[in-house]
């Protein structure tokens, strides 16, 4: 029983020892077999054994097996068939009585094949477009549409996928432009293969433009620039139509010419500028104007004159550009403001729409006159000078000094047109018949100086230009001003002056007192005749009477009063009077006022009695012969009443 045991043992471990050695294996290069390919499949069983081949079942042809040796066997395939392709068995009968057998499939496939498939299509921007995939292969082929990497899916819309995996693009636009792939898979085995497809998508050209009119002034730092936007596919040619008056030596193009420069414009740049876009699918155009100016110009006949007061003068303006510019005269004042110079019949006008006419010229005309040219390309100016005398200076006034006068002006100098240079200054007293004068530069102070202290003086001044000397200023009448410190003169006023016999009185007044106390006054006099001596006495400060005695009668006086402080004395304050002859007085036993009228009034009675006498007597007139008519009704003969008239009548 033990010795059945461990036998039946043994055989166990045998049998399992022999299955282990049975595991079998096919080994070929490749799985799927390419038609026409050769391949081969080794069979190795593990163990010894009688191994076989069948293919779907059945034996396999002899010539297609090989022994190798007792644990492996070949089978070649030769000029693979799709007949081929299916499920290959190995069996192996082993030595120790145990069978198996191992399965494997081959796949034989013919590649697949894109045949005259367009890998190129060009379409109008706008069409429809089909782009084919015509695809073989064996077995069934399954065909896929990529573009960038990426599937297409879309089985309508726009772009869409048909039966006979043909892709088709509605409306086509630029965007679509691109490489497409078309993808064609043997199904369920890892076995494709791609074409690629461009699609290039035609735009016709098209010219476009900024400005249709293009502004420019002509001249040396002047450049322009045309621009012409074209678009189109393929990338259109530009070509460029310009005037035949321009100089193309001045052109310049960008890369694509797109862009035109002119540099140095000049009028003849004038004109229409042509930019075409061609490609092969058609062409466009846009027209630029340019339009070039010139900047006006102004050309005077003359640029200066120098004209005496009272001629006339004509200067004459000649203006130049496109547009024509118009012409116009201005003045030019001193605070930068303009003047217009109008057209009319003044004494100032311009004639004949470019003549700047000036009669009877005054200082006042002196000056800059601009002729202006106006245009909408811009404005030129030239400058006329006009010089002549200076004028008269206006609204004058004098400072006095006590040894000077400076003269303010009210109003700006008229100078003519050219720069003041110097002034020429006069003075005189009033005793004094010739002017006194002095040139000064016109840089320095408008001052007369060295003159007396309380002095009157006429004084003026006159403006004087590199052409001549202008009048001079109204005269003005000034008094200089005492030393500083010195009080002023006393104020005498000759019609408070008394004469009572041989005694004269007059009030004393003191306006200034310097700056100091009036010490006293010193009053002199003398007959108003040559060589007399004068006589002399001093008044207190707190005087405010002159009285002088012992005047000679009939004579004419000369007086003179200074006041004194510790600083000095004043000028003299001076004034004349007369003492005339006394008149002899009545006695107090005479007649008075009262009698000498009476007597008065009857010698008048008496008068005017005698004379009324005479008439009535002789002229049977006045009022004695009234009185006898009246009161007697006695007739005078040849008296000849109101009644009785001359014997006319008006009837």
């Amino acid at each position: 029983m033990a010795e059945s045991m461990l036998i039946l043992r043994m055989c166990s471990i045998m049998l399992v020892l022999g299955f282990s050695e049975a595991k079998m294996e096919i080994i070929t290069s490749k799985p799927d077999v390419l038609l026409g390919e050769n391949a081969m499949l080794l069979c190795k069983a593990g163990g010894e054994g009688d191994i076989s081949w069948q293919k779907d079942g059945e034996d396999a042809e002899d010539y297609q097996v090989e022994k190798v040796d007792e644990t492996s066997s070949k089978l070649f395939i030769r000029n693979a068939k799709m007949e081929d392709a299916g499920q290959y068995k190995c069996f192996c009968e082993f030595d120790s009585g145990h069978r198996d057998d191992k399965l494997y499939t081959i796949f034989v496939y013919e590649r697949p094949s894109f045949g005259e498939t367009p890998a190129y299509h060009e379409f109008l921007e706008g069409q429809d477009g089909l782009i084919t995939c015509m695809v073989t292969g064996k077995p069934a082929v399954e065909v896929n549409w990529e573009r960038d990497h990426e599937k297409l899916h879309s089985e309508a819309g726009r772009i869409r996928r048909l039966k006979d995996n043909s892709l088709q693009i509605n409306n086509i636009t630029r965007k679509d432009h691109g490489t497409y792939t078309c993808e064609a898979k043997i199904k369920d085995r890892p076995i494709f293969e791609k074409l690629n497809i461009s699609i290039s998508v035609n735009v016709p050209p098209t010219a476009k433009i900024h400005e249709e009119v293009k502004i420019a002034t002509a001249g040396p730092e002047t450049n322009v620039s045309l621009s012409c936007l074209v678009e189109g596919v393929p990338q259109p040619n530009i070509i460029w139509t310009v005037p035949d008056s321009s100089d193309e030596s001045r052109y310049k193009y960008n890369s694509d010419k797109s862009e035109l420069i002119i540099s140095s414009v000049v009028r003849s740049d004038h004109g229409e500028y042509i930019c075409t876009a061609k490609n092969k699918i058609s062409e466009s155009s846009a027209m630029i104007m340019l339009d070039v100016s010139e900047h006006p110009v102004a050309v005077l006949s003359q640029e200066k004159m120098e004209v005496e007061p009272g001629q006339s003068l004509s200067v004459s303006c000649n203006v130049s550009g496109h547009p024509m510019p118009a012409l116009q005269w201005v003045r030019k004042t001193n605070n930068d403001h303009l003047l217009t110079v109008d057209a009319g019949g003044g004494r100032v006008r311009m004639e004949d729409g470019y003549v700047l006419v000036i009669d009877n010229v005054t200082p006042s005309d002196g000056g800059l006159y601009s002729c202006m040219a106006i245009s909408p390309a811009g404005n030129a100016s030239t400058d006329f000078s006009l010089q002549t005398w200076p004028g008269k200076a206006s609204q004058v006034s004098g400072t006095p000094g006590p040894t000077s006068v400076h003269f303010t002006l009210g109003a700006s100098l008229v100078d003519g047109g050219s720069p003041i240079t110097h002034f020429t200054l006069q003075w005189k007293t009033g005793r004094e018949n010739n002017w006194q004068e002095k040139v000064i530069q016109s840089t320095d102070p408008l001052v007369i100086t060295d003159l007396n202290p309380y002095t009157t003086y006429s004084v003026r001044f006159a403006p004087k230009t590199h052409l001549g000397q202008g009048g001079f200023s109204e005269e003005l009448t000034v008094r200089t001003q005492g030393i500083p410190g010195e009080p002023d003169s006393p104020v005498l006023v000759a019609s408070e002056g008394k004469v009572e016999g041989n005694m004269f009185s007059i009030p004393l007044m003191q306006l200034d007192n310097g700056d100091s106390p009036i010490i006293h006054y010193t009053v002199r006099y003398r007959l108003n005749k040559v060589d007399e001596d004068w006589r002399e006495k001093d008044l207190p400060s707190n005087s405010t009477v002159i009285n002088l005695h012992d005047l000679q009668y009939k004579s004419d006086y000369h007086m003179e009063v200074l006041a004194v402080n510790s600083y000095g004395s004043s000028s003299s304050a001076k004034l004349n009077f007369n003492v005339p002859q006394p008149v002899a007085k009545m006695n107090k036993g005479g007649m008075g006022k009262g009698a000498v009228a009476c007597i008065v009034i009857v010698i008048f009675l008496v008068l005017l009695i005698a004379v009324d006498a005479t008439c009535c007597y002789t002229n049977h007139c006045g009022m004695l012969m009234f009185l006898a008519v009246k009161l007697f009704g006695q007739k005078v003969p040849g008296m000849k009443t109101v009644e009785e008239g001359d014997g006319t009548s008006n009837g």
